[in-house]
């Protein structure tokens, strides 16, 4: 799976944030569809203002979460609002609430949170696989070591961690996945967004000077990291993969962690904080320091004046 997943769009237009819950354009016009991150077939529409998500079944990693989060009024503030879990057709669905509901042609932006995007389970097989040796050369010919270069192999974690490193992800905690500015195509691919100045050029194109915009969503941002520190669901539980979804048109502004997919309760015994580094077996994620990036990233986009040319080509 690629590190930076791609915008998915239909033959009408980009309408919803980035997510792999599909948010609903509500317009009078004919509806348009699109998903960032995830299966475009995992996604039902609805026109009541609410998105269904196909998931597995009833014990569900996401259902877990959302009803867990539920019994947290505060956490619950920061998340999408579920409507609970729908079986159609022999199939299962949890019920979200349209983030894009209320908002007129907005601009929104998706952004990757985590050190580490991948389930540690996802990696525990050390096996030296020859494809994604030949995966990581295609990108960067200088990136296997002496030893992978002689057994042409490598295992699923180092590819992983090299996957990682490409985008701001390892460094920052956080990636910049996709954005879409208002009149203008998506823009899809910011895996060159890595360094501090880049991300905050992109992020001040996007923001396009809106002071108050800026002001409102450092304010929901520091928000939202005051409530996870806080909150004992995510005290307990690793928290992987998910997002930091943010939109804005002329009259409101909104911003909601997202994607739970990869969320997993932690062992009695262990608790993570979201800061630390991660090492196999310990948990951590790094929710929390891609947090205090991000913040910070905004602060200087909210303080600067001028700059240089950022990973946004428009």
């Amino acid at each position: 799976m690629s590190l930076l997943k791609f915008l998915a769009i239909n033959a009408l237009e980009l309408s919803a944030p980035a997510t792999p819950h599909l948010l609903q354009q509500q317009q009078t016009k004919p509806q348009g569809w699109m998903q960032l991150s995830g299966h475009p077939e995992s996604i039902v529409p609805t026109s009541t203002g609410i998105v269904r998500k196909r998931i597995v079944g009833i014990d569900d990693s996401e259902v877990h979460a959302y009803r867990m989060i539920c019994q947290e009024p505060q956490t619950a503030q920061i998340v999408p609002a579920y409507f609970g879990m729908r079986e159609m057709q022999s199939q299962h669905y949890i019920e979200l609430q349209d983030l894009l509901a209320g908002f007129k042609d907005p601009c929104v932006m998706d952004i990757k949170m985590g050190c580490r995007t991948f389930l540690e389970s996802e990696v525990s097989n050390a096996t030296l696989r020859p494809d994604l040796y030949q995966k990581m050369l295609a990108v960067d010919a200088s990136a296997p070591t002496a030893a992978e270069h002689e057994a042409r192999a490598i295992t699923k974690l180092r590819y992983m961690l090299f996957r990682e490193s490409l985008s701001s992800s390892h460094s920052k905690g956080f990636r910049i996945e996709a954005l879409r500015l208002r009149g203008r195509p998506p823009v899809k691919d910011l895996k060159t967004c890595r360094s501090s100045e880049q991300i905050s050029q992109t992020i001040e194109q996007f923001l396009a000077a809106r002071k108050s915009v800026q002001k409102e969503l450092l304010k929901r941002l520091k928000h939202m990291r005051l409530v996870v520190e806080q909150s004992a669901f995510f005290n307990r539980h690793e928290i992987v993969g998910s997002s930091i979804f943010i939109v804005y048109d002329d009259e409101r502004v909104g911003a909601w962690l997202i994607d739970f997919a990869k969320c997993r309760q932690l062992p009695a015994h262990m608790s993570v904080n979201h800061r630390s580094a991660w090492t196999s077996g310990n948990r951590e994620e790094g929710l929390l320091k891609g947090m205090d990036e991000l913040i910070h990233a905004f602060e200087e986009v909210y303080a600067r004046n001028g700059g240089h040319r950022s990973c946004l080509k428009i």
